[in-house]
């Protein structure tokens, strides 16, 4: 599997981005996938996660700004941005776990893409 991520960029807080995973392979409706975030010194940090049957999960400090989809038609998985703060300024991660069911362990995905730049000016 690979995983190539997309949409990053300058914006400013309050401002709005999506940001996109395109994934290879024809069994894409079947993974779990995941957005992960890493800010210069700190620890990767779990965003959002969607099982196969769309069930989501967020990380509170994200919890009604962002939102994470999938289209299996396109091998496509979204995180749309909104309400962005300083704060969430990382370089982001989509990653692929080969199980049905979301993760907030990022040791839990297999697949991991080359990551995108938001950031958030004030």
């Amino acid at each position: 599997v690979q995983l190539q991520a997309s949409g990053g960029g300058l914006v400013q807080a309050g401002g709005s981005l999506r940001l996109s995973c395109l994934a290879s392979g024809r069994t894409f409706s079947t993974y779990a996938m995941g957005w992960f975030r890493q800010a210069p010194g700190k620890e990767r940090e779990f965003v959002a996660a969607i099982s196969r049957s769309d069930s989501t999960y967020y990380a509170d400090s994200v919890k009604g700004r962002f939102t994470i989809s999938r289209d299996n038609a396109k091998n496509t998985v979204y995180l749309q941005m909104k309400s962005l703060k300083t704060e969430d300024t990382a370089v982001y991660y989509c990653a692929a776990r080969l199980r049905p069911d979301v993760a907030a362990d990022w040791r839990n995905y297999e697949y991991w893409g080359q990551g995108t730049q938001v950031t958030v000016s004030s």
